[in-house]
């Protein structure tokens, strides 16, 4: 389990924007956190992962304080991140960069059961290099498969929807939907897609740095319905409050 105790965040000239977050990311669940842009989430996302480091507070993964641990050591100790905007590696394959992501001698048969969990097509897609002709939906899946090649305890995903064609994200819903009953391992998405809150086991809304509500999808969705009242997120197609 991944906690997060009392966290908190400042830019350089002190202005703070994570203010005293506590909270648990469980394994076998699939957890969202959500809120109006600005709000946190991504910053958040940033601190679990290793690329921001806390300002204050603690975070724990199995009970051991990684709260120091740089990017690559939290890789190792097994929490992977797949960015908003995926990384391009030109001159790589994507059979290559599959074996990068997994840190072993990826054997093909291995590689084609991740691309497949994708919905891309092995034969079609293992020698391709990593360039400009991959559309935005490609080069998401191909990332989310890299995630999936490291065999990490703790998966995040930053906004997977940003910048890919309809067709591509009812894919990934299908395929978040595979992972939750296959990893046993914890799940952690950045997002305000209403498709996606309806998959969530817990949602967690975060406004101003601060945990506003979080819960089961059933307690938590009816109240992003309520128009300014409540936590002040009005959920239409999208969680968005400017």
């Amino acid at each position: 389990m991944l906690e997060l105790q009392n966290i908190h965040w400042e830019l350089p000239d002190g202005e703070e924007l994570i203010k005293g977050v506590d909270l648990a990311i469980r394994p076998g669940k699939l957890t969202v956190i959500t809120g109006p842009n600005g709000g946190g989430k991504t910053t958040l996302a940033k601190l679990i992962a290793g690329l921001y480091m806390p300002t204050e507070g603690k975070i724990l993964l199995d009970g051991e304080d990684i709260t120091d641990y740089g990017i690559t050591e939290r890789s190792k100790a097994g929490i992977a991140y797949a960015f908003q905007q995926p990384v391009r590696f030109k001159g790589l394959s994507v059979k290559e960069l599959l074996k990068i992501a997994s840190g072993k001698d990826m054997k093909e048969f291995e590689m084609c059961h991740i691309l497949e969990k994708v919905g891309l097509c092995a034969a079609e897609y293992m020698n391709r290099p990593l360039d400009t002709h991959l559309s935005g939906g490609e080069s998401k899946r191909i990332e989310i498969a890299t995630v999936l090649a490291r065999n990490a305890s703790i998966l995040i995903f930053d906004e997977p929807e940003a910048g890919i064609d309809l067709w591509s994200f009812s894919s990934l819903i299908e395929t978040f939907e595979k992972l939750k009953t296959e990893k046993s391992g914890a799940l952690l998405i950045i997002s305000h897609q209403e498709r996606i809150l309806n998959i969530a086991d817990e949602i967690v809304l975060i406004a101003e740095g601060k945990i506003r509500e979080k819960g089961d999808r059933d307690t938590v969705l009816p109240l992003l319905n309520i128009n300014g009242r409540g936590c002040g997120c009005p959920l239409g197609r999208e969680v968005v409050n400017g």
